[in-house]
């Protein structure tokens, strides 16, 4: 499985952004998609994620109402809408995608098997 993860930029705050994560190669229905973040100097943390059978979302607190994850299964692809954005949201992002799609472990980075490049995103105050 490869993943690629593109359209990070440079935005001021307030602004808004489209990630999108093409993925290639084998996939199992319920699978995990979601979307991680590394700021400098910081352990990569959960953004949000969602279950491709369901379609269910979930969201790291301080991005919901902000943030919105969406998937297309024909595609093979998942999009992380991104407005309001703020100063502490700049990071590298990536998607990630996991197997095993167990609930209770969605938000753990060890969960996550395969992993896309990153793509930068930085917001100006």
């Amino acid at each position: 499985v490869q993943l690629q993860a593109s359209g990070g930029g440079l935005v001021q705050a307030g602004g808004s952004l489209r990630l999108s994560c093409t993925a290639s190669g084998r996939f199992v229905r319920n699978s995990h998609m979601g979307w991680f973040r590394q700021a400098p100097g910081t352990e990569r943390e959960f953004v949000a994620a969602i279950r491709r059978s369901s379609g269910g979302t979930y969201y790291k607190d301080d991005v919901k109402g902000r943030f919105t994850i969406s998937s297309d299964n024909v595609k093979n692809a998942i999009y992380l809408q991104m407005n309001n954005l703020k100063p502490e949201d700049t990071a590298v992002y990536y998607c990630a995608l996991d197997f095993a799609a167990i609930l209770s472990s969605l938000r753990s980075v060890a969960s996550y098997d395969y992993w896309g490049q990153g793509t930068l995103v930085t917001v100006s105050s």
